[in-house]
């Protein structure tokens, strides 16, 4: 269970980056920004994880 977690907690970080976040400049510190996007990403995660994967699968 914990390795799922684990596995869930990273994609979603990745995710947020890719959809949410992509093209955009943030300012801020670097635990800062890097809370929020995690914070994003657990919230949104089920969202944003397969929204990502598509757009990662069209761009190419």
């Amino acid at each position: 269970m914990g390795l799922l977690c684990i596995i869930y907690v990273i994609a979603a970080y990745w995710a947020a980056g890719k959809t949410i976040y992509a093209n955009k400049i943030r300012v801020g510190t670097w635990m800062g920004l890097f809370c929020s996007r995690m914070a994003v990403g657990f919230c949104l995660g089920f969202i944003l994880i397969p929204i990502a994967i598509f757009k990662s699968l069209k761009s190419k």
